[in-house]
């Protein structure tokens, strides 16, 4: 009896060490697909982590999706093995029109690819000026894009790291209709926090807002130095 148990105890931790061994031998995704989401080939700024593509692989027993997370400047990368993918935008998520429409992708190694998003507005590149080193004064033009959409609110972020939106800043000034109206310059003026103040510099960002629309659109973060 005790020879029986001690054979079984033996097969058992074999049985580990193998699948252990083969877990160890899995082979890891070897090819890398970057790309960017942009509107007329130039890229979209977005909040950080908080837009989603999906990239879905047929010809598997199991057929999941695979999340991919956009960051701020709009770029993404995923490690993936050789195939043939279909990447899709998740509706509702992200500052464009929903669009039905996946983007099929034969991987073969490394690949970049470009997103063409429809957006409800844009922004020109906003320019920043530090004033006393308590005002930011911001110039941009909002451009609208979707002329069924409507514009919220605009909003100017600001914080002492490259990660800032509407969820992560350390101060905003925040702009309604009539201060800051689709295809006319704007220039509006937002108070430095005391904390923030007798610093060098400030990473500052725009973000737009269209109504019903949960992620807004920004522009891309701007390290502005203080003299």
């Amino acid at each position: 009896m005790k020879l029986n148990i001690i054979q079984s105890c033996l097969l058992l931790v074999l049985g580990f060490m193998v699948a252990s061994c083969e877990y160890d031998n899995f082979e890891e995704p070897k090819s890398t697909l970057t790309g960017r989401i942009v509107y007329e080939g130039e890229p979209l700024g977005v909040r950080n982590q908080g837009v989603q593509l999906e990239l879905w692989q047929h010809g598997y027993d199991l057929f999941q999706k695979i999340p991919v997370y956009v960051s701020q400047d709009g770029t993404f990368s995923a490690k993936l093995f050789d195939g043939d993918y279909k990447l899709t935008l998740i509706r509702g998520n992200g500052p464009w029109m929903d669009q039905t429409d996946s983007l099929d992708i034969a991987l073969n190694g490394s690949q970049e690819i470009n997103v063409e998003v429809d957006p409800y507005f844009t922004l020109n590149e906003p320019s920043y000026e530090i004033v006393n080193d308590t005002i930011v004064r911001a110039s941009f033009t909002v451009n609208q894009i979707n002329a069924a959409s409507t514009l919220e609110f605009t909003d100017v972020y600001m914080g002492r790291t490259s990660l800032t939106d509407i969820v992560r800043n350390e101060g905003l000034g925040r702009f309604f209709d009539g201060q800051v109206t689709p295809g006319t310059p704007a220039t509006v003026d937002v108070t430095v926090p005391n904390h923030l103040r007798g610093r060098s510099d400030l990473f500052v960002r725009v973000g737009v807002k269209t109504l019903g629309v949960e992620e807004l659109l920004y522009s891309q973060v701007d390290n502005v130095s203080i003299n």
